[in-house]
């Protein structure tokens, strides 16, 4: 197998019937969200007028990533996982179903819009740890991480389809088609949930009821060096070299405000997404996912910090190209190393965590981007930003010789169990 290419993994699609239906469930819930994403941007512009109004979005979203994804991991750990997927997931398609009812009211209160974008995303973020745990239950060890592949080359893909699709929608039939767009994308999602197994957290005995989950729960992240290494490699890519929040000022600066070329360059680094995604057969069949992951986000530094050096527009789609292709194999790799490598019982809070630094880092990273930018140049801090996450992900790489020994457990190899470090963190206090 050595020296081959090999394209996209597609055996869990074939081998597993509830991975491939949660498969393509997920995938059209998520180009329903990029055209509900759209919507909702496109009617607070609409309604405010006012760059502070489309800002709050964030504020709607974010705060309910971060309560709701942590009190998830909770209850994912204490009764039946797809029990509360299933819940969340009719939390959103009512939340969507009351969207496009705004809309068709013609709604005029821009509050009254934010609110439901914050309870759609509430119940998603209450879902989400849960349905982090799904592909490692469902699937053989040697496998997680070519699902996970899946799962995020039809994420890169609805970035691709799902704004253009809600133009198209928008421009011909308004905001309420859009949002019934997003709500029938729920059907789709709901019953592909309805149709897996149970899932009850290990240890929660055959009547599935509630338990008090494991004692130590988060602490097993800061316990397991392939734990906390995995997410602050993470978080250094994020947090030191997120580039979003500068295109509009890199654009602007080099390439005289196109807004043509600003659409380039988020294209960019979704074509680098979904490329890596189809040849990602022999990524994930490498079991060194430490060292898979340290390289792939210090490539993700050295390309952003490139883009932010060269001047002529092909070579910066370029470099935008090679860091969405190095933080596909990076998330890929680093979700299949945390579900493997945490046991069971702690799999729903460790999940939260994972969610939770998916969506604070970049978030900050934007932010402190965007801060260093306005002292100095777009330039400027881009190019120190992917630096020095080059620089951090080496300094973890340097102090963790467990993550860059990692292998990806075979087929045949059990979830992991709690180990003599777990067992002391777990001892006599609770999560």
């Amino acid at each position: 197998m050595r020296g081959r290419v090999r394209f996209l993994d597609t055996r869990p699609l074939r081998g597993s019937r509830p991975f491939r239906d949660l498969w393509i469930g997920t995938s059209v819930s998520q180009v329903g969200w990029q055209i509900a994403n759209v919507a909702v941007l496109a009617q607070t512009w609409a309604l405010t007028g006012s760059p502070v109004g489309t800002g709050a979005i964030g504020l709607a979203t974010g705060l309910p990533m971060v309560l709701f994804g942590l009190l998830g991991g909770t209850l994912a750990d204490t009764v039946d996982r797809r029990a509360v997927v299933r819940a969340t997931t009719a939390g959103q398609l009512l939340a969507a179903a009351a969207l496009c009812a705004q809309a068709l009211a013609d709604n005029r209160n821009v509050l009254l819009l934010l609110a439901l974008v914050a309870l759609g995303t509430s119940c998603g973020a209450l879902g989400a740890p849960a349905r982090r745990t799904f592909p490692v239950r469902l699937l053989p060890g040697d496998q997680v991480a070519a699902g996970l592949a899946l799962t995020n080359i039809s994420f890169q893909a609805a970035m691709l389809t799902g704004p253009a699709l809600a133009g198209l929608i928008i421009a011909r039939w308004d905001f309420a088609a859009a949002y019934a767009a997003q709500a029938a994308a729920m059907v789709v999602s709901m019953l592909a949930v309805l149709r897996l197994p149970a899932m009850r957290p290990e240890g929660a005995g055959a009547a599935g009821g509630r338990r008090r989950p494991e004692r130590g729960g988060w602490r097993i992240v800061l316990r397991r060096p392939t734990l906390w290494g995995s997410m602050a490699t993470d978080l250094s890519a994020t947090l030191l070299a997120m580039p979003i929040a500068l295109f509009p000022l890199v654009n602007e600066t080099r390439f005289g405000g196109d807004p043509r070329t600003l659409g380039l360059f988020l294209s960019a680094v979704a074509v680098g997404g979904i490329t890596a995604g189809l040849l990602s057969g022999t990524v994930t069949r490498w079991r060194r996912a430490g060292l898979v992951q340290l390289s792939a986000a210090g490539v993700w530094g050295l390309a952003l910090a490139c883009f932010g050096l060269v001047g002529p527009l092909w070579p910066a789609l370029g470099c935008l190209a090679v860091a969405g292709a190095a933080d596909t194999v990076s998330v890929v790799t680093r979700s299949a190393l945390v579900q493997m490598e945490t046991p069971d019982a702690y799999r729903g809070r460790v999940s939260s965590v994972e969610h939770v630094i998916g969506v604070a880092g970049p978030e900050l990273g934007n932010f402190r981007g965007g801060l260093l930018a306005s002292a100095t140049s777009a330039s400027f801090s881009l190019a120190f930003g992917g630096l020095s996450a080059v620089l951090a992900i080496a300094a973890v790489a340097a102090t963790n010789a467990p993550l860059r020994a990692y292998r990806t457990p075979p087929a045949t190899a059990k979830p992991t169990a709690p180990g003599p470090a777990d067992a002391a963190a777990a001892a006599g206090k609770t999560s």
